[in-house]
């Protein structure tokens, strides 16, 4: 497994995170299996939220991971906070940062999360209250490194005017069929293509620039949950040529569209959202893979961008 050292965070973290929003479907024995399956895959690195099936996927995880005997030190346990579907609105304030943060602790039967992250950003958000509430987790031990989730350039900038602790992580959209991170600039100034709209206030280079790690949710899916685009007949150029190079390295198409992320100088992480042992041994497969410039371009063009 590839592994990454995060520039003021977590050291030797896989390139391939396991995502826990599906997590409730299974049984505590199968969800044991699952992480059992990513640790012997390489994959130490592991994701939720506060609101992913209103904590039971943390809940579901926390009993899973008691159960597997799997050393805590071993991992990286991540969850992000700040979606508050119950009240139908997003809190970055002091008090849910802090209860957030130790509802997650007990649901994950954990004395610490490695990483918090701010899930989209709240509307109305004070960052002297965000830098109160990461002083207060860091001293007290509950917290070890921060980040953000969904979050644009300027909010990225007022956050790290008020919070001393480094924001270590943006997790984005990005995949070969929703690739808006790095379209945009192709075609600056250009008033005859849509893809010349800036969508993220060029966050993919701001979040280089400052040592930000992306990880890339939904890497397999194309529109807003539409699906995954491996297999689909609506995408028979990308799944030819996905076939083609996944044919050259021996593995699978899904492993070349995640090896597609991996190779942006970005040292991007993918996260893989399944709670199926086989497709997240294919999409390792990924960590084998490095492709060459000409075949990172030839993956791009296939997914339906065009070069002006």
């Amino acid at each position: 497994m590839k592994t990454i050292n995060v520039v003021q965070g977590p050291q030797n973290a896989s390139a391939i995170i396991l995502g826990c929003m599906r997590m409730p479907a299974l049984s505590v024995d199968q969800a044991e299996k699952m992480i059992h399956t990513a640790v012997e895959l390489g994959v130490n690195f592991f994701d939720n939220a506060t609101c992913y099936t209103a904590g039971e996927a943390e809940e579901r995880f926390g009993d899973a991971f008691r159960q597997s005997g799997i050393r805590r030190e071993d991992v990286i346990i991540q969850t992000k906070c700040g979606l508050c579907f119950d009240r139908n609105e997003f809190d970055w304030t002091k008090e849910n940062i802090l209860s957030s943060v130790d509802d997650s602790l007990r649901r994950m039967k954990t004395e610490y999360l490695d990483v918090l992250l701010l899930h989209r950003p709240d509307l109305i958000f004070e960052p002297e209250q965000v830098a109160e509430a990461f002083e207060t987790l860091e001293k007290a031990g509950k917290v070890r490194y921060f980040g953000v989730s969904n979050v644009p350039t300027l909010q990225m900038e007022l956050l790290r005017k008020f919070v001393r602790q480094p924001l270590v992580f943006n997790q984005l959209q990005f995949s070969l069929e929703q690739s808006q991170l790095i379209d945009q600039a192709l075609y600056l100034n250009n008033k005859t293509t849509e893809m010349a709209v800036d969508r993220d206030q060029g966050t993919l280079d701001y979040c280089r620039l400052h040592d930000i790690t992306i990880q890339a949710w939904s890497p397999l899916q194309y529109g807003f949950f539409k699906g995954c685009f491996v297999d689909d007949p609506n995408f028979p150029e990308l799944n030819r040529v996905l076939g083609e190079i996944g044919e050259k390295y021996g593995v699978p198409k899904t492993a070349v569209a995640i090896a597609w992320i991996l190779r942006h100088p970005a040292k991007m992480q993918a996260i893989a959202g399944t709670m199926n042992p086989d497709h997240l041994r294919d999409i390792c497969e990924a960590s084998r893979v490095e492709l060459t410039h000409h075949e990172w371009y030839q993956l791009y063009l296939a997914a339906g961008k065009y070069l002006p």
